[in-house]
């Protein structure tokens, strides 16, 4: 057959289409069919023999597939990193859902007044939570730290010299690089110091006229150990305050108060101690260690959260309503003195008898179904920028057969109904069931099992 033969011998993609018989929308399973159909042809192009029906067929099936993963979906994270910022950071809970579900299913007063009828500020109801819990004079709240950062920076230091140890410029997960942040925002970065040591000279000396803040970074997702010097909070605040000028903390990681948050949470900055240690303004994520939805708070002395707040770029990067009624929720549990009851929290501080015991009943019944499987002490991280020498002590089902290999076996697992996302340690799928919540359990099971016992 000529390759013009060949060619016209390929089946059109409505054919393709009807094969498939899939409950997707139409457009998807078009272009699924299309691509399938193309990329035959592109074979038949390059000399290779004309795929049969059925094998296009599949290949438009495998595409479908790939759509259908590509989509925004529960997964289940068996990985062990608490504050997953692929798998979306922290989890909400049953309050803070209601609440998103109540505000968003209908009006609400997010810019209303209710006592005057007039025009009101969207930030304000959470501003008064966070103002009780850290002893804020103002707040607000952007979309994500990073933002809060951008338009803390371009309201205060736009056009003028901010000052910051060589030390703390840093790189979060997914490009976030503190100088590239500060030069978007207008401000001038001045370094001081070293990589491992900056002195409260070093910074003296870098204060001038055009000086506009002192700005500190807490690290976040590294650790600088051996022959090193920072200078603490407070004897920043006295300098900065001695020229007039105010002390920027970019905490990052949402700690409030500690006298609030769960032990797990100590070696962190809190906002309530850099606020009463002297710091003007401080910065943090609410979807980390906070335990809420994504969020950047910005709080501090009342003038410069004003400043900030009518910066042009805060309505970019202001919040919509169902952040803050997530948000509002999640600050009322820390005020009731519950924010164990905020998922993150119940994952952390689950006793690691409770995990043991899970896993040993997961593997048993992993056992019964003919798979090789075992409980294996593991350790837990927080991730998510936060606590990065700190681990805790988990449970997990390790996976024993020899086949598949670790990484097609994770490989299915992220590839199933719903998806499960676990680690390999040592060469070994490993579960790690303090990131899972307890209704999962059989879930997981099930999951592992069909992975394990899938055609090659």
């Amino acid at each position: 057959m000529s390759a013009a033969g060949e060619l016209r011998a390929l089946p059109g993609v409505d054919r393709v289409m009807a094969a498939l018989d899939s409950d997707m929308p139409h457009a998807l399973v078009a272009e699924a069919a299309r691509a399938a159909v193309a990329e035959a042809r592109a074979a038949v192009q390059r000399g290779r023999p004309v795929p049969s029906f059925g094998d296009i067929v599949e290949a438009a099936r495998r595409n479908l597939g790939a759509t259908r993963r590509s989509r925004l979906q529960r997964v289940i994270n068996a990985t062990g990193v608490l504050v997953h910022t692929n798998l979306g950071r922290s989890p909400l809970g049953p309050r803070q859902l209601q609440a998103v579900v109540d505000i968003a299913s209908g009006y609400s007063n997010l810019e209303l007044d209710l006592s005057s009828g007039a025009r009101g500020d969207r930030h304000a109801p959470v501003a008064v939570l966070l103002s009780a819990l850290t002893g804020a004079e103002a707040a607000l709240v952007a979309n994500n730290n990073a933002a809060a950062v951008l338009v803390t920076l371009a309201a205060i230091c736009a056009g003028r010299d901010v000052v910051i140890s060589r030390g703390e410029l840093i790189e979060i997960g997914g490009g976030f690089r503190i100088p590239e942040v500060m030069a978007a925002s207008g401000a001038r970065l001045v370094e001081v110091g070293t990589t491992n040591r900056t002195s409260i000279r070093d910074y003296a000396a870098a204060l001038g006229p055009d000086t506009a803040a002192i700005l500190k970074v807490h690290p976040s997702n590294y650790r600088i150990s051996g022959f090193t010097a920072e200078v603490p909070a407070p004897e920043l605040a006295r300098l900065a305050h001695e020229h007039g000028l105010p002390l920027l903390y970019d905490l990052g990681s949402g700690v409030l108060d500690h006298d609030r948050a769960p032990a797990f949470a100590a070696p962190e900055p809190a906002a309530a101690q850099a606020l009463a240690a002297g710091c003007d303004v401080v910065l943090f994520s609410g979807d980390k260690l906070l335990g809420g939805p994504q969020a950047g708070v910005v709080a501090g002395r009342a003038d410069l959260v004003r400043a900030v707040g009518r910066h042009p770029l805060m309505r970019a990067v202001r919040p919509d309503k169902m952040t803050l009624a997530a948000l509002q929720e999640t600050l009322l549990a820390y005020l009731e003195g519950d924010p164990g009851s905020l998922p993150l929290w119940k994952l952390a501080q689950t006793p690691e008898d409770a995990l043991r015991k899970r896993a040993e009943r997961l593997a048993a019944q992993l056992k019964d179904r003919g798979r090789g499987a075992q409980a294996v002490p593991c350790r837990a991280v927080a991730g998510g920028g936060s606590l990065p020498e700190r681990t805790l002590p988990s449970w997990g089902v390790a996976a024993t057969e020899p086949e598949p290999d670790a990484m097609v076996l994770q490989q299915r697992l992220r590839q199933g109904d719903p998806p499960v996302i676990a680690r390999i340690v040592d060469d070994r799928v490993v579960i790690d069931l303090r990131t899972v919540d307890p209704e999962d359990d059989p879930t997981v099971a099930a999951a592992l099992a069909s992975a394990l016992s899938a055609a090659p």
